[in-house]
């Protein structure tokens, strides 16, 4: 089985979810400053635009990089589940217990 360190996903995914929003923002700002056409304003809100339009092809290409990283986790687990059945019904079982006496403990 390959070794995937799966800590590493929450944490893309929380990036992805940052620059979504700052995007948001970003765009939001440059529709708020449309109407200023003045020479330094509409120069940098070029500069702003292009780095936007990059950023959205980053952001696109690490989304698809986390969507093929879930794949190959969710494909290992299936093999490792295949492969070792009850050691993977033990885990299961070890879990559900641990689980169950946290929640009778409220």
């Amino acid at each position: 089985m390959p070794k995937i360190r799966q800590d590493t996903l929450p944490g893309k995914e929380k990036l992805v979810a940052d620059l979504q929003r700052v995007i948001a923002d970003a765009e939001e700002l440059m529709q708020a400053t449309a109407h200023q056409t003045e020479g330094k304003v509409a120069e940098l809100r070029e500069r702003i635009s292009d780095n936007l339009r990059d950023a959205r092809h980053k952001l696109a290409d690490a989304e698809d990089a986390i969507k093929e990283k879930t794949r190959e986790v969710a494909r290992a687990t299936d093999d490792y589940v295949h492969e070792h059945p009850w050691s993977a019904i033990g885990a299961a079982a070890g879990l559900g217990l641990v689980v169950g006496l946290l929640i009778s403990r409220r």
